[in-house]
C-alpha cells in the first residue's frame, strides 16, 4: 500500500484523476443495481437482462474507432467534461422508465450513457502512459484498479440498500448528483504536460493505426491476451443467480448488491498481495488461478453464503490480470498511437464482455445450468494460459519497469 501513497503524492495528475473515478465509478453502480433491479420488477425475461448487460459493453465498441482518434487530437480535459455532461442526462433521464413498454428506452440510455463512461475511461487511461512509465504506470494501473473494485463494492452494497429502502429514482438521482461533481472537478483539473494534438483527417488516422498494428504483431496479440479479462464480466449471471437461487433468503437489491459486493472485496485487496509478485513467469499461474476460482463459485453457486466466499475468490486474482496486462499492452506500444491503441483495445474488450453476457444469456434458454455456465467461462483462462504461453515463445515480452 505505501508505494500507492509515494505515487500520488509524487503526481498531482494522478491524484486528481484518481479522485474523480471514485466519484465517477462509485455513483456509476447505484444506477446498475437500479436499472437490473427495475428489470426484474417490470417481468424482463433472462435474455433480456443479458441483453441489457451486453448493452454495458457494445457502446463503447462502436465508438471505439473514432474515439481513438478524437483522443489523439483534441483536449482531453474538454471530452471529460462533455462525457462527464452525459452521464448526468442519461441517469436523469432513467427516472422516467417504469413500464416494460419503455425498455426501448431504457436501451438507448443505458447505451449512450455507458458509452460516455467507456469514452471517458480510454481518455484518462490514455493519459496515463503520457506522464508514468515502468513501475510507476503498473502501480497507476493498480491503484485505478482498486479504485474501481473500492467503488464497485460500496456502490453495489449501498446502492442495494438504497434501492431497497428508498427506491430505484432515489439511486439515480444519487447517481445524477455524484456526476455533477465529477464535472466540477473535472473543470477544475489541470493537465501539465504536453499534448501534441494530430492534425491528420480521421480516416487518415484510423489507417495510420491500423498499419501500426498490423506491423506490430506483438501489440495485436496483447491486446487479444488483455481481452480475456472480459469473461469475467459475467453482471448477467449474478443477476440470474440473485433471481433463480436468492428470492428466498434476500430481497433482488440486496442480493445483488452483496453478490458483487464479495467479488470487489478480493478485487480491492488482491493487488495489495499480487501486485509486487506478478511478473512475465508467474502471469501464467494467475490465469490458472482465476480458472479454478470462477469453476469453483459455479460449484457452490447454489448456495447464497458459500457463493459469496467463492466470489471473493474470484476477484482476488481478476484486478491483478486486469493491470498487468494492460500495463504491458501500454509498455509495448508506440507514444504516437497510446489513445488509438488504448481504444481499440478497450473495443476488443468489450466486444469480449457483451458477447459473454449474450452467451450468457443463449446458454440459459437452452437450459443450461448456471454453474455450468461458470464452468465454461472458467475455461476461458486455461485458453488464455496456453496462448500466453505462445505469445512469450513467440515475442521477447519486455518485463514491467525491465530494460
Amino acid at each position: 500500500m505505501k508505494r500507492y501513497w509515494t505515487l500520488l503524492r509524487r503526481e498531482p495528475l494522478l491524484r486528481q484523476l484518481s479522485l474523480i473515478q471514485l466519484i465517477a465509478y462509485f455513483g456509476a453502480w447505484f444506477s446498475n443495481v437500479a436499472i437490473y433491479t427495475l428489470l426484474i420488477q417490470m417481468g424482463a425475461s433472462s435474455s433480456t437482462i443479458a441483453f441489457v448487460a451486453a448493452l454495458h459493453f457494445f457502446s463503447g465498441v462502436l465508438q471505439a474507432p473514432l474515439s481513438g482518434v478524437i483522443i489523439d487530437r483534441f483536449s482531453p480535459k474538454k471530452l471529460m467534461i462533455v462525457l462527464a455532461i452525459t452521464e448526468i442526462l442519461c441517469t436523469l433521464s432513467l427516472i422516467g422508465v417504469r413500464d416494460i413498454s419503455l425498455l426501448p428506452w431504457l436501451y438507448l440510455l443505458v447505451f449512450v450513457r455507458m458509452g460516455a463512461a467507456s469514452f471517458q475511461f480510454t481518455v484518462e487511461m490514455s493519459l496515463l502512459p503520457k506522464f508514468l512509465e515502468g513501475k510507476a504506470l503498473q502501480y497507476a494501473n493498480e491503484i485505478h484498479s482498486i479504485i474501481w473494485s473500492v467503488s464497485y463494492t460500496m456502490g453495489m452494497a449501498l446502492g442495494g440498500l438504497l434501492v431497497y429502502t428508498i427506491g430505484t429514482t432515489s439511486a439515480f438521482l444519487v447517481d445524477a448528483f455524484l456526476f455533477l461533481i465529477v464535472l466540477l472537478l473535472v473543470s477544475a483539473l489541470k493537465i501539465n504536460i504536453e499534448i501534441n494534438r494530430r492534425t491528420e483527417r480521421f480516416l487518415t488516422m484510423m489507417g495510420d493505426a491500423f498499419c501500426y498494428i498490423k506491423g506490430e504483431r506483438v501489440v495485436l496479440h496483447l491486446m487479444l491476451f488483455h481481452s480475456v479479462v472480459g469473461f469475467t464480466a459475467f453482471d448477467a449471471l449474478v443477476v440470474l443467480s440473485v433471481k433463480q437461487y436468492y428470492l428466498d433468503i434476500v430481497a433482488v437489491s440486496l442480493g445483488i448488491g452483496l453478490v458483487h459486493a464479495s467479488r470487489a472485496v478480493g478485487l480491492a485487496i488482491g493487488p495489495l498481495f499480487l501486485g509486487e509478485w506478478v511478473n512475465l513467469r508467474r502471469l501464467e499461474l494467475l490465469l490458472v488461478a482465476e480458472a479454478v476460482a470462477i469453476t469453483l463459485w459455479g460449484v457452490v453457486m447454489e448456495h447464497f453464503f458459500l457463493s459469496l466466499i467463492a466470489s471473493v475468490m474470484v476477484g482476488f486474482v481478476t484486478t491483478t490480470l486486469w493491470s498487468y496486462t494492460y500495463t504491458l499492452l501500454q509498455q509495448h506500444t508506440h507514444y504516437d498511437y497510446y489513445g488509438r491503441v488504448v481504444a481499440y483495445n478497450d473495443m476488443i474488450f468489450l466486444v469480449t464482455g457483451g458477447m459473454v453476457s449474450l452467451l450468457i444469456g443463449f446458454l440459459v434458454d437452452q437450459k443450461v445450468s448456471l454453474g455450468m455456465i461458470a464452468a465454461v467461462l472458467g475455461s476461458a483462462f486455461i485458453v488464455a494460459a496456453f496462448y500466453y504461453r505462445w505469445i512469450r515463445s513467440r515475442y521477447d515480452l519486455k518485463e514491467i519497469g525491465g530494460e
